[in-house]
């Protein structure tokens, strides 16, 4: 059974690793409840529970297969790295999943609810 997944990083259209889901069903835009918030960690971000201060997180929501979904399974290092659990979508009611960064945050890592997060270099360029 196809599996729907939020997601809201390097895994969008667009992004750097969209080839791992570019053959699957891309269901439309999406907004999680505001109870997360995404942490900037470099070249991807990490979506953690934010319960006392959440985000509602912008994302995509995509139907995979089970054999695509063993495969982002690996590739986004479950479950040391990242973990795929339920996730609670504005305006859906079926089963979605995502994947929720388990490590600690950096401490001075900028948080916000859409990635990739604006640049804080000063000027142009």
């Amino acid at each position: 059974m196809p599996t729907v997944l939020f997601v809201y990083g390097t895994l969008k259209r667009g992004e750097p690793a969209h080839r791992l889901i570019a053959d699957q069903t891309f269901l439309g835009p999406a907004v999680t409840a505001p109870r997360y918030r995404l942490a900037d960690l470099g070249p991807f971000p990490g979506l953690v529970r934010d319960d006392t201060a959440g985000l509602a997180v912008s994302g995509e929501l995509w139907e995979v297969s089970d054999c695509c979904r063993d495969e982002l399974d690996d590739f986004e290092g479950c479950p040391a790295l990242y973990t795929r659990e339920r996730i609670d979508v504005a305006e859906v009611d079926a089963p979605v999943e995502a994947y929720f960064y388990v490590r600690p945050v950096p401490r001075r890592a900028r948080t916000g609810p859409a990635w990739p997060f604006p640049s804080t270099r000063e000027g142009g360029g």
